[in-house]
């Protein structure tokens, strides 16, 4: 019998309801939680210090990439992670262009193990965020008028394997990519 008489279409008793939400919601306190709150681009720049001389060269240009990834928390649970490449390339010893990029996400990170947060850190929030970079640094370079540059895919699981190994002062393994 319902303990307020009010029953929803089906015979469902609208008190048991609430206690069932009620339940759901200290059980979901519990549980895991990983969620994407918001991806954005942190900060970017371009620079041209050559230019005009430079874009008269014909020899083809270096490009050295260099990656990185950091972690903040912001909040209790609240973790900002943010990807970073500077793309620089030179004709000889004089550069043709530098960008630098940072896209971040803020993520909601709880009640996971503690061993477990360093991987979801490392390898699963790069993994969403680095997509938005790519794309923000080849516009900005066809921007610049400039062919693109395509950053490859990482594996951020090896990257984070060779970090962890360069922390605990072990032989890195040689990753090729």
């Amino acid at each position: 019998m319902c303990p307020l008489r009010e029953l929803l279409p089906g015979g469902f008793c609208f008190a048991e309801i609430l206690l069932e939400q009620r339940d759901f919601t200290m059980a979901d306190q519990e549980n895991p939680v990983f969620q994407i709150q918001r991806v954005y681009l942190k900060d970017m720049s371009l620079e041209q210090p050559n230019s005009p001389g430079i874009l008269l060269e014909q020899e083809q240009p270096s490009v050295d990439i260099q990656l990185g990834v950091e972690a903040t928390p912001v909040a209790e649970g609240i973790f900002e992670v943010a990807v970073t490449a500077t793309v620089q390339t030179k004709v000889k010893d004089k550069t043709v262009f530098l960008v630098e990029a940072k896209q971040a996400g803020i993520f909601e990170i709880r009640n996971i193990p503690e061993d477990q947060m360093g991987p979801i850190m490392g390898i699963a929030c790069p993994q969403i965020v680095y997509p938005y970079l790519r794309g923000n640094v080849a516009d900005i370079v066809n921007r610049a008028g400039f062919p693109p540059v395509h950053l490859a895919e990482i594996n951020f699981q090896a990257m984070y394997e060779q970090q962890q190994a360069q922390a605990a002062g072990e032989p890195s393994p040689i990753i090729t990519q």
